[in-house]
């Protein structure tokens, strides 16, 4: 079956995609050697994050826009926040984006986090490494902006994307130390507010020491995302960026990232929380570290 699924989604059928998709996530027998199987891709992964209500999702259906006027082709992946007690996704980013539901260059696909607190889906590397074989020219994952623990992203995307709004005078040092540091570009949303020239010449201040160090300057780009305004810059950066990171060390920082976040859930794979929670609560157990003793 999945030899089957792997010729299609090769050929772009975007039904045997969705299929697979859904195996992996249901850790369907088998899914894992089809893995094995998949071939060497150079498609680059777009990561999308920062705080909630930056515009995450509304920039992202501009770059979509963007990607379609050039005639290229995108699958985007919206991993939203899960309900605690069913874990499917609280929000469908394919309703936001309805524009491009039924564009055939579009691939469109909302994840839950299943209680992930890196504000990605457990199985995200490996549905990212499945879209990367098919023949979209790009691929988007938008994270959910989660605090401290969106740095997530930077183990899977090969270009970080980090989304602000602008801030009043000198709110933009108490930026989350995070961010600053997995920013290969950053994008100041809503760039129409009050003062978002200052938040952005604040903002290319506090990343000029970062060029020294990486010898990479962080573009910082305006946009306006909710009017379709900026998001050709935004492109025009990302792909240089894209051709640029070949030469660093950052892919095998990527690879590795990536290995770790497998081993670990691979590891924590016969950790059930809807078994746990069964258990803590028929336990007489009240120390918490006590009952989690026996993992």
């Amino acid at each position: 079956m999945f030899e089957q699924l792997l010729q299609q989604i090769q050929k772009g059928d975007v039904k045997s995609l969705a299929r697979c998709i859904s195996l992996i996530e249901n850790e369907y027998n088998g899914y894992e050697e089809f893995l094995k199987q998949l071939p060497n891709s150079s498609t680059k992964i777009i990561g999308i994050t920062g705080p909630p209500g930056a515009g995450k999702s509304t920039l992202t259906d501009a770059l979509i826009g963007e990607i379609i006027t050039q005639q290229k082709s995108v699958a985007v992946v919206c991993v939203d926040p899960s309900s605690p007690f069913n874990l499917g996704a609280d929000l469908g980013d394919r309703i936001r984006m309805s524009e491009w539901y039924n564009n055939k260059n579009v691939f469109i696909r909302s994840l839950a986090t299943r209680g992930s607190l890196g504000g990605l889906h457990p199985k995200i590397i490996e549905i990212t490494d499945v879209l990367k074989i098919t023949p979209f020219d790009f691929i988007i994952v938008e994270t959910v902006g989660v605090g401290q623990s969106e740095i997530e992203i930077a183990g899977l995307a090969d270009t970080t994307i980090v989304v602000v709004v602008p801030e009043a005078g000198d709110e933009v040092q108490t930026m989350k130390a995070g961010l600053m540091e997995i920013a290969d570009i950053f994008v100041v949303n809503k760039a129409d507010r009050p003062d978002a020239d200052v938040f952005v010449k604040n903002l290319r201040q506090m990343l000029a020491p970062s060029f020294v160090q990486k010898q990479y300057h962080i573009p910082v780009i305006k946009t306006v995302a909710s009017q379709k305004q900026g998001a050709a810059e935004l492109l025009e950066k990302i792909l240089p960026h894209q051709q640029h990171i070949i030469s660093t060390d950052k892919k095998y920082w990527l690879l590795a990232e990536k290995a770790y976040q497998l081993i670990q859930h691979k590891r924590m794979k016969d950790i059930n929380k809807k078994l746990l929670k069964e258990q803590i609560e028929h336990s007489t157990e009240t120390n918490m570290y006590r009952l989690i003793e026996k993992y």
